[in-house]
Parts: C-alpha cells; structure tokens; sequence
C-alpha cells in the first residue's frame, strides 16, 4: 500500500537486531509527531504521553518481525496510534480540559489572542461532537498535514474510503459549528 522508500530504512534493520541507540533516533524522529495526533485525538497531553509510550513499546517489540515493503514504518506506528487513541476514547468519556496548545501571538493585542484562544476552544469542542473515525480523518489530515493518501494508509483503508470519510467529517463539523452561534 505503501510507495517509496521508508525514511527509516537505514535503522530499522539495526533496532530488529536490538540496537537500542538505533531505536533512541527513532523515538527521536517520531515522538513529537506522534505525540501531537495522540494529543489531539484524545484530548489530554498525559494520556497522549502515556499512548505515545505504548506505541514505541510495539514498535519495539514488532520490529524483529518486520515486513519491509509492506508500509513505512511511520505509517504502522501512525496506525497503532490511532487505534490506541481510539480503545482509550472508548474506555474514557471525553474530559474537557484547558490544555489546547499555545500558539504564538502573532499581534501582542490581548483581546485579539483571547478571541482566537475562545475561538481554538470552540472548534475543539466541535470536534468531540464528530464521529471517532470521522474525527480521526480530520485529525490526520487537518492537524498532522498528512496526505490523502498517507491518511488513507494509516487508516488501513483505501484512498477512495478515506475521501469519502473526510467529506462526511467536514460535513458533520460544519452541521454541529452551524448548530451554535461563533462566540465572539
């Protein structure tokens, strides 16, 4: 499913044989990406460490087992990932918290950044409406900046499947946002 050559080639071969500094690159590569999709998708940055964890953990113990040419190795992990994300929102109601990443003011107006900062709180809220999977399309798409195609790869579905869920997530973000007036 997967085209090209896997970015992480040159040490997979090295952590399937053990080598933990082969493996420290890779946690290195990934874990800030991984970490963000986890995030966002559950919501909670201590419960997106600890799915963060789990997903290195796996990959740790699959890679001996390793198929190259099947997948990239980022495309599995991204997988296992969401599917983490997805068994811990299924065991866990969603819990509202005030850990929505900073962004950099652009404009030091303070009315101005709390406007975007109710603005950012909004849409999120928005997004806990959305379907699981619908949510994770968006996710991955909107907030990872994946491809269509990586997306689609990381969902374990085709690209016409994943087109097809990401209109229906736009489509349903878009009913629930028009359902209540934008706060100022």
């Amino acid at each position: 499913m997967s085209s090209g050559r896997d970015p992480d080639d040159d040490i997979i071969p090295k952590i399937a044989k053990g080598d933990q500094r082969a493996f420290a690159v890779l946690v290195d590569r990934h874990v800030r990406s991984l970490s963000a999709l986890c995030a966002q998708m559950v919501g909670d940055v201590h419960n997106a460490e600890d799915i963060t964890q789990t997903v290195f953990l796996k990959t740790w113990q699959m890679l001996p087992n390793w198929q190259p040419g099947q997948a990239k190795l980022i495309t599995w992990m991204r997988r296992v990932a969401t599917n983490q994300c997805l068994d811990h929102l299924r065991k866990h109601k969603p819990i509202y918290t005030d850990n929505v990443p900073d962004s950099p003011a652009s404009d030091p107006n303070p009315e101005d950044h709390m406007a975007e900062t109710q603005h950012t709180d909004w849409v999120k809220e928005k997004l806990e409406l959305v379907p699981e999977r619908q949510k994770m399309a968006l996710t991955l798409f909107y907030y990872q900046e994946l491809s269509q195609k990586e997306s689609a790869e990381t969902m374990n579905i085709s690209l016409g499947a994943f087109e097809s869920l990401l209109r229906r997530a736009r489509t349903t973000l878009k009913q629930h946002i028009q359902n209540e007036a934008k706060p100022l």
